[in-house]
């Protein structure tokens, strides 16, 4: 059945609906499962090879590699790429960057625990648990390392370079975490942290899900981080990716805020003392009413890709590559 705009918001006002009706409901939990296996049903979003990490304590993490080149931008430093957080996030959303970079320099591409080809157990998501296996990652490569992050990605890169000194440079596309977010999915109640909000949507989480993985949904809550039409490889791969098994369990920490930190920009970003670049422009799902803050400090600077939404690098890639071209290069 085709469905317009107007279906979808009424799809997913039903969901409200049911989220407000569990209030009343018995709350379901999750215990820890350590160890769980990586995704194996979803094709990879790169190019390069899919391989993955261990991550004590929870199980399997996906990573793409392609250690070509090193001689390119950046005088061949590996660079680490890092998707946002929603309900059927992926390294595909870097897809624009990997191609961009792959054989000038060696490219490496995270997927969050509970998303893209990661294990996705019934477990407790957190954003401790995302900054983890980032640093993981980094171990891993065993080298200093430049991270590009997206959206909410990027408090998770900006927690991780705080704790490790081989994240030597951070370039942040739309990040979250510099003003008011927009709307209540990234707003976590001040009082508990967004745990009766979890709570409520866990009751009614199947339902709630699989209103949010049909195609229009996903084409609607994408349509608002593009200018122009929709990357219909993204809409694709949005929807493979949001019916594997386990799917609907990180996306429910995401909504009910558990993901996000109270204050980003005095926790995290105005901590940082490494170079860092913001590229933004608009965004429905975030603001950026500190950007000017932060861009005071030593070594950060922001640059606007005009007439994009969010995504940037799908819709302005050139000018996304010249803008971190010429910040990497001003390190040399």
């Amino acid at each position: 059945m085709k469905m317009n705009r107007k279906t979808v918001a009424i799809i997913l006002l039903a969901g409200a609906l049911a989220v407000g009706l569990a209030a009343c409901a018995p709350t379901a939990t999750t215990v820890p499962v350590p160890d769980a296996k990586a995704t194996t049903g979803l094709r990879p979003a790169l190019s390069g090879e899919r391989k993955y990490l261990d991550l004590p304590g929870f199980g399997q993490v996906a990573y793409y590699v392609d250690a070509r080149g090193g001689a390119g931008e950046g005088g061949g430093r590996p660079l680490v790429l890092t998707p946002s957080v929603n309900a059927a996030a992926s390294a595909y959303e870097m897809k624009p960057v990997w191609d961009a970079y792959v054989g000038t320099r060696p490219v490496y591409a995270i997927e969050w625990p509970g998303f893209g080809s990661s294990a996705r157990p019934d477990t407790q998501y957190t954003k401790e648990l995302m900054t983890r296996s980032l640093n993981a990652l980094v171990e891993l490569i065993g080298a200093d390392v430049d991270v590009v992050g997206l959206s909410l990605g990027s408090e998770f890169d900006a927690r991780a370079a705080l704790s490790d000194p081989r994240i030597r440079s951070l370039a942040l596309i739309s990040p979250s975490g510099l003003g008011k977010p927009r709307g209540g999915t990234q707003e976590a109640n001040a009082e508990d942290g967004g745990k009766k909000l979890y709570d409520r949507l866990n009751s009614v989480s199947t339902p709630l899900y699989a209103a949010l993985r049909i195609k229009p949904s996903i084409e609607y809550f994408l349509s608002r981080s593009f200018r122009g039409p929709v990357d219909s490889g993204l809409v694709d791969y949005s929807m493979d990716a949001t019916r594997q098994p386990g799917a609907k369990y990180a996306p429910v920490y995401f909504i009910s805020g558990q993901l996000f930190t109270d204050d980003a920009y005095g926790e995290l970003y105005s901590k940082l003392t490494i170079p860092v670049i913001v590229l933004y422009d608009q965004d429905g799902f975030v603001s950026f009413d500190r950007l000017q803050q932060f861009t005071q400090q030593d070594g950060v600077k922001a640059v606007r890709i005009q007439d994009t939404d969010g995504l940037p690098q799908f819709e302005k890639m050139p000018e996304v590559k010249a803008a971190l071209d010429a910040f990497w290069a001003a390190q040399k």
